[in-house]
């Protein structure tokens, strides 16, 4: 994987830090979220870990916007969800239709050029060096569905570093994909880190975790712990999670008004 000059954060740096406040979140008028208040502070790298069903991909929705808050509130620190990066499950995209390497990557840049702006000289080169960053230079006519897996997580990669995001949210990005891809992708995701970006991934593996993400968020549908990751990965916090996800109520009281206000 090729290491192309640090390049700048587009706005700089997140100008303030990410505030959640009591926020609670229902998916498909079951509760998902409950109660969750703290801040992720700017430039900051954060691990959301969690049992099965915790609803740590349901927090990065709704901070990417793409999902209603039910109670509370969160402020984005000034920011628009659309100057988030988001990187969703690989399984919630669509690779079967004919779009090349090159177009999927570029697409990281429609917010500059606009849905129908043609590309000049300097945005084909852009392209080609993030292409290039992620290992994959040569890549740019292959078809998306033609991919391996760890290869179409670089090209996601890609495109997010065209996307030029201060605030970077991935979700299981490492789900799937071979040791190599990970290990490149752990070190594209350092890069970002030190030049400012604010990041937050939902992650699986407590050893990336502790080795690679100073902050931890471990939720189990209520916040369980946040802060230092010495601190929180702790056996007595793991334990509870696991215990407060296995014992939830679908239909818990708390949430049932908000249940009854989302529509079938």
């Amino acid at each position: 994987m090729s290491h192309h000059p640090t390049r700048s954060v587009r706005g700089n740096s997140a100008p303030a830090p990410i505030r959640l406040d009591n926020v609670t979140l229902t998916y498909q008028r079951h509760p998902a979220v409950h109660h969750l208040s703290g801040c992720f502070e700017p430039g900051s790298l954060t691990a959301v870990i969690g049992p099965n069903g915790a609803g740590k991909s349901t927090l990065i929705k709704a901070l990417a916007g793409s999902m209603v808050v039910g109670e509370g509130h969160i402020d984005r620190g000034g920011l628009s969800p659309r100057h988030y990066g988001y990187l969703p499950q690989a399984a919630e995209v669509d690779r079967s239709f004919p779009l090349s390497v090159f177009d999927t990557v570029a697409m990281g840049d429609w917010h500059r050029l606009g849905l129908f702006g043609g590309m000049k000289k300097g945005d084909v080169a852009r392209v080609l060096a993030a292409l290039d960053d992620v290992g994959l230079a040569g890549f740019e006519q292959r078809r998306i569905s033609e991919l391996s897996a760890g290869q179409f997580q670089r090209v996601l990669f890609a495109r997010l570093m065209l996307q030029d995001a201060p605030v970077i949210l991935l979700d299981e990005p490492f789900n799937a994909i071979d040791e190599r891809t990970t290990q490149d992708l752990l070190q594209l995701i350092q890069r970002w880190h030190g030049q400012g970006r604010t990041l937050i991934a939902v992650l699986h593996d407590l050893r990336q975790v502790r080795r690679h993400f100073p902050q931890t968020l471990l939720l189990a549908r209520e916040p369980i712990a946040w802060g230092e990751t010495a601190w929180v990965i702790d056996d007595d916090a793991l334990s509870r999670a696991n215990m407060m996800t296995e014992h939830w109520q679908e239909n818990a009281p708390s949430c049932a008004a908000l249940a009854a206000q989302e529509p079938i």
